[in-house]
């Protein structure tokens, strides 16, 4: 064992951290009935209309199996319209609808106060400095994990 305590453990604090942005952008989301995942792609969708489910799971960072299930609620809420690509006709590619944008556009409303918050709590040097230490932080967290070689690149 360590003499340091758990909760100067990097990993702890880095954990609290999601934990607290999961949970709030989780309690803005819940008033647009979506999930996170769900938000994900219909942001994904925004930036990059017509995306296959391959490549939407590959974006979200979920598996294509998660990513069926979130594409079939998206479809049933009619958030998203999904037609066979003209290339390979087993593909689906999914677009937003335009009641898709309008419930993206209120929920992205909320969650960028957020975004905003935390800028603000900054310096911009702060903030750099902050966005590089993550980066790294990820960085590290990805080759520790174990298999992470196979799935790089």
């Amino acid at each position: 064992m360590t003499d340091v305590p758990a909760e100067e453990y990097l990993c702890t604090r880095i954990r609290r951290t999601e934990q607290a942005l999961m949970g709030h952008h989780e309690a803005v989301l819940r008033g647009y009935g979506l999930t996170m995942t769900q938000y994900t792609v219909l942001l994904a969708l925004s930036r990059e209309d017509g995306m296959s489910g391959a490549q939407l799971a590959r974006s979200c960072g979920v598996t294509q199996q998660t990513m069926a299930s979130v594409l079939t609620g998206l479809q049933n809420k009619e958030l998203i319209a999904r037609e066979a690509s003209p290339v390979h006709s087993k593909v689906l590619i999914a677009s937003l609808t335009e009641q898709g944008r309008h419930v993206l556009d209120g929920a992205y409303r909320e969650v960028i106060v957020l975004e905003r918050a935390l800028g603000a709590a900054f310096t911009p040097a702060e903030r750099d400095a902050l966005c590089a230490l993550l980066e790294r932080a990820t960085t590290i967290l990805i080759q520790q994990t174990p298999g992470a070689e196979s799935r790089a690149g």
